[in-house]
């Protein structure tokens, strides 16, 4: 596992301990509006919109950056390389 590996793990986690922690300390019921979706707000604990607006982003960040995989260059199957 690589530097980069480890630190965007760190940075991921991080993100999650503040979705958490926003979460418990918001536990009163909201309002949510979003017209492009819904023609009713909808109303729930602040938890929930905060833990689904997050798993939407990370849904959508990982879709944009799914196809970015690149070949290690090892010498595998993939380099096209005869030894």
């Amino acid at each position: 596992m690589n530097f980069q590996t480890i630190l965007r793990t760190i940075g991921f986690l991080i993100i999650l301990f503040l979705v958490v922690f926003v979460s418990i300390e918001n536990t009163h019921t909201i309002d949510f509006h979003f017209s492009l979706a819904f023609t009713k707000p909808v109303r729930s604990s602040a938890a929930i919109v905060y833990f689904a607006m997050f798993a939407v982003g990370v849904i959508g960040g990982t879709l944009l950056n799914g196809g970015s995989a690149k070949p290690s260059g090892r010498g595998g199957e993939s380099s096209g390389k005869k030894r």
